[in-house]
């Protein structure tokens, strides 16, 4: 299976909660790690370093996209709060779509999220790539 992750976080959340709702997300898929092709966030994320460290570990190259154009793309679960925080309704969602180059329909978790023992939020949504 070849599968994109779209991810969000609180800022500043470690590399340790980002990694264990990844973890958590790709077992709800039937997923492995080994699966991830692609992954992508909010160019407001580019700076993160838990981002940047989970991406190290894994040798993945984590795409950004401005909100403007996660703004563009229909999601299941459109968020106000994510909106008034970011410019846009959904950032792990958008960026699964966006980075897998599919449809609303192939996402596999449509967003997954968890609030790690740290307090901080990460949020995985994954998108089957199509063949």
């Amino acid at each position: 299976m070849n599968i994109a992750l779209g991810l969000g976080c609180d800022r500043d959340t470690p590399a340790t909660t980002i990694l264990q709702a990844i973890e958590q997300a790709l077992t709800l898929a039937g997923a492995r790690l080994a699966d991830v092709r692609a992954v992508a966030s909010i160019d407001l994320k580019a700076d993160e370093s838990g981002l940047a460290e989970v991406a190290e570990r894994y040798g993945w190259t984590i795409r950004f996209y401005p909100a403007s154009q996660l703004a563009t793309v229909a999601v299941p679960n459109p968020s106000e709060t994510v909106r008034k925080h970011t410019g846009t309704p959904s950032v792990s969602e958008a960026a699964a779509i966006l980075c897998a180059g599919a449809e609303q329909t192939d996402l596999l978790i449509e967003k997954h999220k968890l609030r790690g023992p740290d307090g901080r939020n990460a949020t995985v949504s994954i998108a089957r790539i199509p063949q």
